[in-house]
């Protein structure tokens, strides 16, 4: 797709070797909402500019069979690539929503894994800072125990992350969240760079209760 000269120039302005995300939050500051040029921006294929159009994109236009076909682009992309593109997408967009939301809701058993994996990491990320106040978590928790070891990669880690955020908050659950990690195994001889989290759940809900105790 040969891209407008509006198009143009804010592709010229991406770098791939020196542009961050702070860049591009601010470069989707300056040009607000704008869904056509976010398509045009996305159309290029490439990490950043589909970063950058993931922030500038109108939320009221995504429904299920556009988010097919983003899904679909996103799936052309590296492992890691193809994971933060997917998340960035949730995080920016589909969660701020209502009739997103819904969809996102509707997504624990998609034929896509990256759609599966909104569907868990959504669950974590609606606990963070404390918020237990759901009436699903039994039923998420019997669904990782039962699910989690024939999964995609990219969503064993949302159901892990889950997990862990039950284990770190719900006190009840705690010794259960743990037992998924042990009897699992997953992430258990992970390394990670110091002062981060590991993703084993064992280790991971001992760090993060420890610092709501300091």
């Amino acid at each position: 797709m040969k891209l407008s000269s509006r198009a143009n120039k804010t592709y010229s302005q991406i770098d791939k070797q020196t542009t961050k995300l702070g860049d591009l939050r601010r470069m989707a500051k300056d040009l607000k909402k704008d869904h056509e040029l976010a398509m045009e921006l996305w159309s290029t294929g490439e990490f950043l500019p589909r970063q950058l159009a993931i922030l500038i994109m109108d939320k009221k236009l995504l429904n299920q069979e556009t988010i097919d076909i983003l899904d679909t682009d996103i799936q052309n992309h590296d492992f890691e690539e193809r994971n933060q593109l997917i998340d960035w997408l949730m995080a920016n967009q589909l969660s701020k929503d209502k009739k997103s939301i819904t969809l996102i809701e509707s997504w624990e058993n998609s034929p896509s894994a990256l759609q599966r994996r909104i569907f868990w990491y959504y669950q974590a990320r609606l606990r963070w800072m404390g918020n237990t106040n759901h009436s699903n978590t039994e039923e998420l928790l019997k669904s990782i125990e039962n699910k989690i070891l024939h999964e995609q990669p990219e969503v064993q880690w949302a159901m892990n992350y889950t997990a862990g955020q039950i284990g770190k908050w719900q006190e009840e659950y705690r010794s259960r969240c743990i037992s998924i990690g042990e009897n699992t195994c997953l992430y258990k001889d992970e390394i990670v760079h110091k002062g981060c989290t590991p993703s084993y759940l064992p280790e991971f809900i001992r760090i993060e209760v420890d610092k709501l105790k300091s």
